[in-house]
């Protein structure tokens, strides 16, 4: 396994990346923290662990900047290339879900303060926690994580590693009980070094090659056509296709199966999200998870397919709303998709997303950003 800077360097000399300053610091401030993490592990066994004083845990990182600037890039880099056994990389977002579920059962216990044992449960054999694109969007997160993310830092010595399109005074702005959350950014910036990667050149945008986002009609091409975007923004062999990972989000104790998701871009068909019973809980986890959903197979609908076209509304608002990057395959342009039927006037609303949501602006935003 080489090193992650020794891996950096040679994607810009291969052309893979363009030279980027603030890149180049980012990977060099990560690797440090590499070998900062590698030392305290191999420095001893689980007395030394639990006896670990504050001065000696490596400080975190905080990176945050613009879409596709190369976060997730670089937070892949760190994770692989980190010898340590006792790491864990997870998506904020369900990461928050565990949370939630773990205080549910602490509370069933009545035992006083349920922060304290949900923080061990979650640090029991972890010396660093990365995430991918914090962002908090309810009030019940935020009203947690202050003391949640102080029990797990300070009192049980985990290094957080996040990536973020915010910097953190921007995290929850104009929130719900917002005076609740100011403590949490208080202790980003005292335990953690926050870099910043906002520089000029969008590179997942740039990997796209201003390809189409809505292809149509279905078929073969337009199947292709997704299939690459897919691989350019998760830089997956195209020969190990019959491998991309698939996985599952928890929707209040249900399970959602995500037929391919790779680096925050899902795939799905029109047929499981649509045709079968989900409700807006479903599609606000996926919208909340992934910033890029491919879906295909997306059907003219009749008076006969009022169900699915109303849950296809529900769906492209909450995409919508998080800014999440749509690509599909289509048998109609979005204004033909559904000509008549109950709900045919809301479906206006939903015709004007989906053309907005193929512009250069929208897909220049980043993942939940207002």
């Amino acid at each position: 396994m080489t090193n992650l800077l020794s891996r950096y360097e040679a994607m810009v000399a291969s052309g893979e990346l363009r030279p980027d300053a603030e890149q180049a610091a980012a990977a060099e401030r990560l690797e440090l923290l590499q070998r900062e993490l590698e030392r305290a592990q191999s420095s001893g066994g689980l007395l030394d662990k639990l006896f670990r004083k504050k001065r000696e845990q490596p400080r975190g990182i905080y990176l945050w900047g613009g879409v596709g600037r190369g976060k997730s890039m670089l937070m892949d880099l760190f994770h692989e290339t980190l010898k340590i056994t006792e790491k864990r990389r997870v998506h904020f977002h369900a990461f928050m879900l565990e949370v939630h579920a773990l205080l549910r059962e602490e509370r069933k216990k009545e035992q006083g303060d349920p922060i304290p044992p949900v923080a061990a449960t979650l640090a029991r054999d972890l010396q660093c926690l990365a995430f991918d694109e914090m962002v908090v969007n309810n009030s019940a997160d935020a009203m947690i994580m202050s003391r949640l993310f102080t029990a797990l830092i300070l009192d049980e010595g985990v290094t957080v590693v996040t990536t973020s399109n915010r910097a953190p005074t921007e995290l929850y702005k104009d929130g719900l009980n917002r005076e609740h959350f100011l403590p949490f950014i208080a202790l980003i910036e005292r335990e953690l070094d926050v870099l910043t990667l906002n520089g000029p050149v969008d590179y997942r945008l740039q990997r796209l090659g201003g390809m189409a986002t809505w292809h149509t009609p279905l078929g073969g091409e337009a199947t292709d056509q997704v299939r690459e975007a897919f691989f350019r923004l998760t830089d997956y062999a195209p020969e190990d296709a019959a491998h991309v990972p698939s996985g599952e989000l928890d929707v209040g104790g249900r399970k959602l199966f995500v037929p391919k998701c790779l680096k925050g871009v899902a795939v799905f068909s029109f047929k499981r999200l649509c045709a079968e019973a989900r409700g807006a809980p479903d599609y606000l986890a996926i919208a909340q998870t992934f910033h890029t959903v491919i879906l295909v197979g997306i059907p003219r609908m009749g008076p006969e397919n009022r169900n699915e076209a109303a849950r296809f509304v529900t769906l492209i608002d909450a995409l919508y709303e998080h800014k999440v990057k749509l690509l599909a395959t289509a048998d109609a342009d979005p204004e033909e998709l559904y000509d008549a039927g109950d709900g045919r006037f809301e479906f206006e609303r939903t015709i004007s997303r989906l053309n907005e949501m193929q512009s250069e602006d929208y897909l220049a935003l980043g993942h939940g950003e207002e």
